[in-house]
C-alpha cells in the first residue's frame, strides 16, 4: 500500500470495521450479538435492533483490536468481549484496560504503541481524544478514545470512537495535520441524559470533521443497528451531499 492507495475498511453493523493496514488487521468496537436489549440501569436500556454482517468465527485473523470504550454494549457486547480473550492484543482507555485485563493496553489521549506487521515494518498507534456527550460528559459516559493509524510510506487513518466534539476534532487537526481516510463513528446517538443532546456526531458535523481533517476518503460507521441512533446512513450521505463532499465517502 502507498500514502495514496486507498485503505481497506469494512463495517459489519454499528461500531465494528475491519481495517487492513500495512499488513495487520485490525478491528474496531467489536459488536456481534443478534438483536436484543441491554438494560444500562434505572431509566436506560439500549436496544440493538439488526444483526452484523459477519460473526467472530467468519473474520479470520486479528492482529489487535482497537477499542473506544468498553463500559458501553453498543461498543463491546457479549460476543465481543468473548472475542477479546482469542486477540493478541487490545488496545483501549486506561480505565477499560484495568477492567478488561487479559491482553489488553491502556493508552491515554496522544499516547502510541508500535505494532510489527507481518510485512517487516512496524505501525504505530496513536490514541486521540473523544468527548461522548456534551462538554463535561465523562462522569457519566466514562472515558472514550479514537485513534490514529501510521505508517512510513502509508496513508494516515483516524478513527474517531464516539466523539460528539468538533473542538477535539480541531485539536486532533492541529496535532496530526491531514488525513487520508477517516473513519467516523456517527448516528446521533442520543440517550435520556443530557437532555438528548449528541453523544456522537450527526451527519452534518461529521462532514465538518472530514472537512477540518482534510480527509480524503471517510468511512461512516456506528450509523445502524441500535435504537438510540437517531439518524440513519442514508441520512449521513445527505449531509455529505449538502456539503458538497459526498465524492469522498467510501459506503461498502
Amino acid at each position: 500500500m502507498t500514502e495514496h492507495a486507498q485503505v481497506p475498511v469494512r463495517v459489519f453493523g454499528g461500531p465494528t470495521a475491519l481495517i487492513e493496514y500495512a499488513g495487520l488487521r485490525l478491528l474496531t468496537d467489536p459488536t456481534f450479538d443478534a438483536p436484543g436489549d441491554y438494560e444500562l440501569g434505572p431509566g436506560l436500556v439500549l436496544t440493538k435492533t439488526a444483526p452484523s454482517a459477519t460473526s467472530p468465527a467468519e473474520l479470520g485473523r486479528v492482529d489487535a483490536v482497537l477499542l473506544s470504550h468498553d463500559q458501553h454494549p453498543d461498543n463491546l457486547d457479549t460476543s465481543g468481549r468473548a472475542l477479546l480473550s482469542d486477540v493478541p492484543m487490545v488496545l483501549t482507555t486506561a480505565s477499560g484496560a484495568q477492567r478488561l485485563g487479559g491482553t489488553a493496553r491502556g493508552l491515554a489521549p496522544w499516547d502510541s504503541i508500535e505494532l510489527a506487521s507481518p510485512d517487516g515494518g512496524t505501525v504505530t498507534v496513536t490514541a486521540t481524544p473523544a468527548q461522548h456527550g456534551p462538554k463535561g460528559c465523562e462522569p457519566i459516559t466514562g472515558d472514550v478514545i479514537g485513534f490514529i493509524l501510521s505508517a512510513d510510506g502509508q496513508p494516515t487513518v483516524y478513527i474517531s470512537g464516539d466523539n460528539a466534539s468538533v473542538d477535539v476534532v480541531k485539536e486532533i487537526a492541529t496535532r496530526v495535520g491531514r488525513v487520508d481516510t477517516a473513519v467516523i463513528f456517527a448516528g446521533a446517538a442520543r440517550t435520556p441524559f443530557f437532555d438528548g443532546a449528541l453523544v456522537t456526531v450527526d451527519g452534518s458535523l461529521a462532514a465538518e470533521a472530514a472537512q477540518i481533517l482534510g480527509a480524503r476518503h471517510v468511512v461512516p460507521a456506528h450509523t445502524d443497528s441500535w435504537a438510540h441512533f437517531t439518524e440513519t446512513r442514508e441520512q449521513f450521505q445527505a449531509a455529505f451531499d449538502a456539503a458538497g463532499i459526498s465524492d469522498r465517502l467510501q459506503l461498502g
